[in-house]
Formats: structure tokens, sequence, C-alpha cells
């Protein structure tokens, strides 16, 4: 979703959840502003449903289904009927309206966003632009509202790259990323454990068994190469200690 060439150029990263809006800068590869806005896809929910007067499921289902960002997309003549409650007529929502709602609460949103932006003091130095993710970035148009707004290209950002050939269409969605970013944190996290204590393992063998340990500077840079001399290094050591013992089997 963000590259390391993002990260060094300068990027916006907005997280649109369910209750928070969730930001993060990064410049020259490191990260240099985080911010927690308290709104986000709920709150947008919650307008619709006392904007309509409908209940909260159905507020949602027009959300997801219905609505757009920017309010001029939307046509005037496009009307869906909710069905009344206890046998009361049906219920009719002008998608216009439905997108008048949304635009107002999305554009307070980018203003939070854009104020935290000028505070971190990077708002010009965003070669990367902002890249919107989670279940709020499936919003349609609201990357051309969060352009029109701040002025910064804005792109959606989704999790493909790191999911490789993965069957499962539903898991590539931006609602999942921040899931699946710290899934692979995870295994990232295993993975160095696992290659230091490899490391801290082969240097005790080396020094316990009396063997020159090489500079830094000599080692070598590949895991593979490392765990190969490693194993050389048991070798030749089982190998010495043998013949010394007088068994020639090796």
């Amino acid at each position: 979703m963000l590259s390391d060439v993002d990260k060094e150029a300068g990027v916006c990263l907005v997280d649109i959840g369910g209750g928070t809006t969730d930001i993060a800068v990064f410049y020259d590869n490191i990260i240099r502003h985080t911010a927690v806005i308290p709104l986000g896809g709920e709150i947008v929910t919650s307008d619709i449903r006392m904007g309509c007067n409908v209940l909260a499921h159905q507020a949602e289902l027009l959300k997801t289904r219905f609505g757009k960002a920017i309010a001029e997309e939307a046509s005037e003549n496009e009307i869906v009927s909710i069905p009344g409650i206890r046998n009361r007529p049906a219920k009719e929502i002008s998608m216009k309206n439905l997108a008048a709602i949304i635009q107002a609460r999305m554009e307070e949103i980018i203003e939070f966003v854009y104020s935290e932006l000028m505070q971190s003091g990077y708002h010009k130095q965003l070669a990367g632009g902002i890249v919107l993710t989670g279940g709020g970035a499936l919003m349609p148009h609201l990357t051309q509202l969060f352009e029109y707004c701040t002025g910064i290209d804005t792109r959606i950002g989704y999790p493909n790259e790191h999911l490789g050939k993965c069957p499962d269409e539903e898991l590539k969605s931006p609602m999942y990323a921040t899931s699946i970013g710290l899934v692979l944190a995870g295994f990232m996290s295993i993975d160095n454990r696992e290659e230091r204590y490899r490391t801290e393992y082969a240097q005790g063998v080396v020094q316990n068994s009396g063997l020159r340990h090489s500079a830094p500077e000599e080692a070598p840079k590949e895991g593979k190469t490392r765990t190969f001399g490693f194993l050389q290094t048991i070798s030749d050591t089982l190998k010495r200690t043998m013949k010394d013992s007088g068994d020639d089997s090796y």
C-alpha cells in the first residue's frame, strides 16, 4: 500500500475506520506526525439516520449501496424506496439529499485531516500525496473530494501487493488493510527474531569451539549464506573433533 519510495518522498496515510480516522505522515522514510480524529464511518451513518429519518441498519445500507461523497454526482431524479415500519407506507429517499448529508460530514473530516497536515509542517512536502484506506475509503468520489478540499493528489491504498495471488478477492479491499498490515508485521517480527537467535547461536558455537570469530565486516550479509556458513562451521568442528579422537569415519 505504501512503498519505500512513497515514504521517502512524503506521504500522508489516512485510515478512515468506523469510529475514528487515523493519520500518519511519512517523510524521508520516517514517520513525522500522527493523529486520531474521533470521526469515522459510524458518524456518517448516524447523520443519514437522523437526516433521512430511517433505522440504523437502513442508514448503513443507504450509505454502502447508494452513498456518494459529492452531491453533484448524484441524480436529482434518482429515488430509493425504504420499507415502512409495521405496514406503514414506504419512505422515499432522494439520492441527491443522501449525498449532500454524506458530503457535509466528509468535508468536516477532511478539514480535520488538513488541519493536522498543517500542524505537521509537511503539507507542502507530500510528493506521494494522500493515500486513503479503511472501510470509509470505499465511498465513491471520496478521492476527488479530498483533492478538491486539500489540493493534494489522492489515491486509494490497496493491500494487493502484499497478498500475492490470494484467491480471496475480498481481502484485497482497503477495509482489511490495517488487519493485513498487523499480520505481516507479526510475521516480520518472528522472522527477525529467528534470524537474531540463529546469528547469536552461531556466534556462541564458534566462540565455544575455540575458533576465531570473523569480524562483522567479514560476516556474510545474506541470511542463506550466513546459515550455510554456520552449518559448515559445525561440520568442520565435528570433523576435527572426531579426527583428534582417532575416529576416521569422517
